[in-house]
């Protein structure tokens, strides 16, 4: 401000002491510098807001650069730390690599062994192949073996029905003569004659006080009429064979006629009680035999009187014919 003043008083000056043309121009001059003085006034505005933006931004940046030197510090031990594990990785690395190379040069001994192990098993297979294969034939073979086998079972199994059915109705038959026999000779039974089934057969038991005197072959009239009654049974059942046993006890015959010993008792005996079984009776002598057996087959070996009576007996042997069960057992 002083300087404007001083120009304007030495403007003053000059314009008394110069001429008017002279002032004219150092007053256009001082014009000029009044409007370049104000120019500047502006740019120094603009410098000073210039100055102030850059102090800001100068601000900033430092702030910038105090968290940039942190991150630096930050960064620099973030890197020596990771250059740390780089270079323990870096070591492990080559640790594992050296196993990896230790555990290939393994694996190729292991291939090699693997490799033999394998020809082996393939060799193994093959054979093995062979044999199931003929394991199979063997199979088939057995199979059907096994079915002509299950035929023939089935042939047997209808077979032994058949053979049961035959026995049932055997078996049935033979109850039925029981009681056939029962009823025709009612009269004598528990007396002197029993009658029982054993085995299958019919068995009409005489004892000889009902049949014959002591030591005689002749049957007696009581006798007589029982095996008569037996002889109509016998009549009406052609499928029945027939037995006649006699029996004695243990006491020796001593004889000088026809009786000798126990043997001609015996089979004089039974030889008697057949010739009256077909003399009363429609029946084929073919279906009968006559046999002595002695003292040689005892109901009671015991040697009291009683036993020796109970032995002194006529046992009439019923089978039923098994015609069809023996051609059964023919196709067998």
């Amino acid at each position: 401000m002083k300087k404007i003043f001083f120009l304007i008083s030495l403007t003053g000056m000059i314009a008394s002491c110069v001429p008017h043309r002279v002032f004219e121009e150092t007053e256009n001059k001082l014009k000029t510098c009044q409007t370049d003085l104000d120019n500047c006034k502006k740019t120094q505005q603009a410098c000073e807001k210039e100055l102030a933006n850059i102090k800001e931004k100068m601000s900033v940046l430092e702030k910038e650069n105090n968290t940039l030197k942190i991150d630096s510090t930050l960064r620099g031990s973030s890197y020596r730390e990771l250059n740390m594990k780089y270079q323990k990785l870096s070591i492990l690395n080559d640790q594992l690599i050296a196993k990896l190379e230790k555990l290939q040069a393994g694996l190729e001994k292991d291939n090699a062994l693997l490799s033999g192990d394998l020809q082996k098993t393939k060799e193994d297979l093959i054979k093995k192949e062979a044999e199931l294969k003929l394991l199979e034939q063997q199979l088939l073979q057995q199979k059907n073996d096994l079915a002509k086998l299950s035929d023939e079972l089935n042939k047997r199994e209808a077979r032994i029905k058949e053979l049961e059915n035959i026995l049932k109705q055997k078996e049935e038959a033979t109850n039925q003569l029981k009681k056939k026999l029962q009823n025709a000779l009612y009269d004598f039974e528990n007396k002197g004659l029993s009658i029982n089934i054993k085995n299958g057969k019919v068995y009409v038991s005489m004892e000889e006080n009902l049949l014959f005197d002591i030591g005689k072959t002749n049957v007696s009239p009581k006798g007589i009429e029982a095996l008569k009654s037996l002889a109509k049974v016998l009549e009406q059942n052609p499928d029945i064979n027939i037995m006649v046993e006699g029996h004695t006890d243990d006491i020796p015959m001593k004889g000088s006629g026809e009786i000798k010993d126990n043997w001609d008792l015996s089979v004089m005996r039974a030889t008697s009680v057949t010739k009256i079984i077909l003399s009363n009776g429609n029946i084929d002598p073919k279906r009968i035999t006559a046999a002595g057996r002695g003292e040689f087959l005892p109901l009671d070996t015991s040697k009291t009187p009683e036993a020796r009576k109970k032995n002194r007996r006529t046992e009439i042997i019923l089978t039923p014919k098994l015609d069809e069960l023996f051609k059964v057992l023919e196709t067998n």
